[in-house]
């Protein structure tokens, strides 16, 4: 009961697109501009950091729009100004150093002075293509899957369609909350391996590899709805130092394998879980990493963050006081340095050692 109670919680906070608060903002107030108030605190719902070509930090709040950091002050920006929503999903960059901001409403596009909305353009042949340059995106709200941005157009596009009770043993049906698109291919996370293929994790349809020419598909039952009823979703997928994928859990990882124009995988142990360090939790991230050194970090939404070097696991619990620090995403800069988004604490960074509260 206790697992099941705290999966409903995460879930209900982490739906891709139907993240809401009820939290007032009062410094963008109707008809006025935030561009030019200089604020000294961030919000305490940070969810998502980005440090731009620039070195100018982004933070992204769960409800009162996205906060630009220039290393002296700090400036918010909301639906005020032109963002397409206050509710922050993701931010990105592209080769120019236009900022993207990924909303449940849809995707604002920011030139340094003014925001753009982008509008999706259905791709009528669903055609797929990967560029190095492209962005994507998950949280437009609509009822396609997934959204390719090639410096022009947005385009929307759909997985492929699998049979889904043949693979998972029983009928899939994805989340019905509201402003979430319910199918159980709705996209909980995106991310790249090193070679540049896309990764693409649904919320119970498992995960999907393509590498701009074919997808490789994995339906295994950790990655769906569990025995028990518990729907973790594939929010985040990296790749360790052997070259191995790990999706969203502590309990397996995937080796790849291409033989020619053949692409399949491997099923391998991830870690040890009679160690007993997931004993009292779910043994799955929300958010993710692969260091410098090839190191994993991972994030979870309570219990702190994890590191694995590929031999020891060492956790590092988050709080303020007596307050346990609910964490959102894992984010490291361009100089290296690790961020933390949180939900009920703002911003924290690490300073070598451990993670502190960042103060701007």
């Amino acid at each position: 009961m206790k697992f099941s109670i705290l999966l409903f919680t995460i879930l209900i906070i982490f739906t891709s697109c139907s993240g809401q608060t009820n939290s007032k903002n009062s410094l963008a107030q109707e008809g006025r501009s935030s561009l030019d108030k200089a604020l000294f605190q961030l919000d305490h719902k940070i969810w998502h950091v980005y440090q731009d070509q620039n070195g100018n930090y982004w933070f992204g709040s769960n409800g009162n729009g996205i906060y630009q950091y220039d290393g002296s002050s700090i400036k918010q920006m909301t639906t005020a100004d032109g963002l397409i929503d206050n509710t922050i999903r993701g931010i990105q960059e592209d080769h120019l150093g236009n900022i993207f901001i990924e909303t449940p409403k849809g995707v604002s596009k920011y030139d340094g002075e003014h925001f753009e909305s982008l509008k999706p353009i259905i791709s009528v042949n669903n055609e797929w293509k990967l560029d190095p340059n492209d962005l994507w995106f998950n949280c437009n709200g609509s009822p396609n899957d997934i959204y390719r941005y090639d410096g022009t157009n947005l385009y929307e596009l759909k997985l492929p369609r699998k049979d889904l009770a043949s693979a998972f043993g029983n009928e899939v049906r994805g989340l019905g909350f509201p402003g979430m698109n319910s199918s159980p291919y709705s996209v909980f996370g995106i991310d790249k391996d090193k070679a540049g293929n896309l990764w693409i994790g649904t919320i119970v349809a498992g995960a999907f590899r393509y590498d701009g020419k074919s997808f490789l598909w994995i339906p295994e039952k950790e990655l769906s709805t569990l025995d028990d009823g518990r729907v973790p979703g594939v929010r985040s997928m990296i790749e360790d130092k052997d070259g191995h994928i790990w999706l969203s859990n502590f309990i397996s990882r995937y080796k790849i394998m291409e033989l020619d124009s053949i692409v399949e995988y491997e099923k391998l142990k991830g870690l040890d879980m009679s160690l007993g360090h997931f004993q009292n939790r779910i043994a799955y991230f929300n958010s993710g990493l692969s260091d410098s050194n090839g190191d994993l970090w991972m994030t979870t939404y309570t219990g702190g963050v994890w590191k694995y070097d590929g031999e020891e696991l060492l956790n590092f619990p988050i709080s303020n006081g007596a307050k346990e620090v609910l964490l959102v995403s894992i984010y490291q800069d361009n100089q290296g340095t690790l961020w933390l988004g949180t939900d009920n604490d703002g911003v924290y960074k690490h300073n070598g050692e451990t993670f502190e509260k960042f103060v701007p």
